[in-house]
């Protein structure tokens, strides 16, 4: 009697009293186990899905530029070797688009960085110095007209061909054999892990090939025009026409060496200035339109060549059921 009137003091029943005791027992036993907080939600940069989405357009364009220059046994000529070149290079460059953002939200380790970066680096890279090749290549089917179409053309067109990719594969290198900022976040670069010495040299090999591209495209007018002159002297054109086919000419070469510039000016320029401090709205603005120029180079170079415009009109009418491909020549339609 003595104990109850000791312990239930209150005057509450001693069921409440046990009910309230569990309470405050569960209570100091959670209060000591850490909280589990909620995993925080995967948030994808807009700018990422904007480049993943260039990635797969060019690797969809480029693709069929490549398939049907495989394909086709008689576009072996150097010209399409380079074209071909040319949409490899940028079909690699897609494929690296997209697994940069594959591995940057899905898999996220230094050893995807690098390989990623590197993949993107040798790809652009080729990309870069095919365009020059083309442009040597069309500046010396002018200038050595009569001996162009030969064996030895072939022959220097491989060489080519082999030098461009071997300096592009070194230059991928580069990140993955160390030369990179992950131990040293102040030598980054405005991409990282690129270093700011890495990043510069591309930069400075961009310029130098702008520059050598410009002055080849400017001997091309001059070719382009003077024979344009004396075919009219020959043929007795007039002069208006004589003038419209060197505008024709001059337009078409400002128009690739112009579309070259406005893509990859921005970007190279912003390399040369900024580092890693800077935000990184100004790298995805000026790095989105270099990966344009991947998306026009099929336009310009391949889908307007007339042999590879018959390739792609064979294919396509392979693909479209013989039904509707008897349907769409009947006379009714016309």
């Amino acid at each position: 009697m003595n104990e109850d009137l000791k312990v239930n003091l209150s005057g509450l029943p001693r069921d409440y009293l046990d009910a309230a005791a569990a309470e405050n027992i569960s209570a100091a036993v959670s209060s000591r186990v850490p909280a589990v907080e909620p995993e925080p939600e995967l948030v994808v940069n807009p700018w990422d899905i904007v480049l993943c989405t260039s990635g797969t357009l060019i690797s969809c364009e480029n693709a069929i530029v490549v398939l049907i220059i495989f394909h086709n046994p008689s576009l072996r000529a150097p010209m399409f070797l380079l074209i071909g070149s040319l949409a490899l290079a940028d079909l690699l460059a897609g494929i690296g688009l997209i697994t940069n953002f594959v591995f940057a939200y899905l898999l996220q380790s230094e050893a995807t960085k690098l390989v990623t970066i590197g993949l993107i680096v040798a790809s652009f890279s080729a990309s870069v110095c095919s365009l020059l090749a083309i442009t040597v290549d069309r500046y010396l089917s002018l200038y050595y007209a009569l001996t162009y179409h030969s064996e030895r053309t072939v022959t220097f067109t491989y060489v080519i061909l082999v030098m461009l990719w071997g300096t592009s594969i070194c230059l991928g290198l580069l990140p993955v054999m160390g030369w990179n900022c992950l131990r040293d976040e102040s030598t980054c670069s405005v991409v990282r892990p690129l270093t700011k010495n890495n990043a510069a040299i591309l930069s400075v090999s961009f310029l130098f090939m702008f520059a050598l591209m410009l002055q080849l495209y400017i001997q091309i007018c001059k070719i382009v025009m003077r024979h344009a002159h004396q075919i009219a002297l020959q043929h007795h054109f007039l002069a208006t026409s004589h003038y419209v086919t060197t505008r024709k000419g001059v337009s078409t070469l400002a128009i690739i060496l112009g579309t070259f510039a406005a893509c990859w000016m921005p970007f190279t320029l912003y390399s040369l200035i900024a580092d890693y401090t800077y935000p990184s709205i100004y790298t995805y603005a000026t790095l989105l339109p270099a990966t344009y120029n991947s998306i026009i180079n099929p336009v310009i170079y391949a889908f307007r060549n007339q042999e590879i415009q018959k390739a792609l009109c064979l294919i396509c009418r392979g693909c479209i059921p013989s039904s509707l491909a008897q349907r769409a020549r009947s006379p009714s339609d016309v």
